[in-house]
């Protein structure tokens, strides 16, 4: 079956930009609704899942904040997702140099927006990459100086480095 990985992304990133900026990093487990609403219909019932559902509709499950003190890619190294889980989204902020793939996260004891202002040819982003096991991937991107629903980028090759990364969490260790 074919799963709405663009969908379940522009969900996520609607409800990122409806929590304004400066969010920490956020993980999600992806599962298919009409799962979730078999297995945990407490839960289903709470996340207000009721009704026609879609074959294909993915939720989010938030999943525990990221230990802030380990590096985003060592973190993502040490994930893996049991089998009920369908794929993974992460949600994250960072600056981008215009003209330039490079990145650049604020010293912790700054406050970023105003380190972010300082930065020459630099340009606040809003990432979302989501991947499912059969290698779909979605990501979107939302600009801070272009804060509107009508301006968010997305496509499946946005963020490769960051979707590569997601994908490997739902490898197989024997593989």
């Amino acid at each position: 079956m074919s799963f709405n990985i663009r969908e379940a992304v522009l969900e996520l990133e609607r409800h990122a930009a409806g929590q304004g900026w400066d969010q920490p990093v956020r993980i999600y487990a992806l599962v298919p609704t009409t799962d979730l609403m078999e297995r945990e219909p407490a839960l289903a019932e709470m996340l207000g899942l009721t009704g026609e559902i879609a074959d294909d509709d993915l939720t989010p499950v938030e999943q525990e904040p990221l230990p802030g003190e380990v590096p985003l890619e060592e973190a993502l190294g040490r994930m893996a997702w049991p089998e009920a889980v369908t794929g993974c989204a992460l949600v994250m902020e960072r600056l981008v140099l215009k003209g330039s793939d490079a990145t650049l996260e604020p010293p912790r004891d700054a406050d970023a927006g105003s380190w972010a202002q300082n930065q020459e040819g630099s340009e606040e982003v809003r990432m979302v990459a989501g991947v499912l096991r059969d290698g779909s991937r979605h990501s979107a991107l939302r600009m801070r100086h272009h804060d509107s629903e009508d301006e968010v980028l997305n496509g499946e090759d946005l963020v490769p480095a960051l979707t590569s990364a997601l994908a490997l969490t739902l490898e197989d260790e024997e593989e």
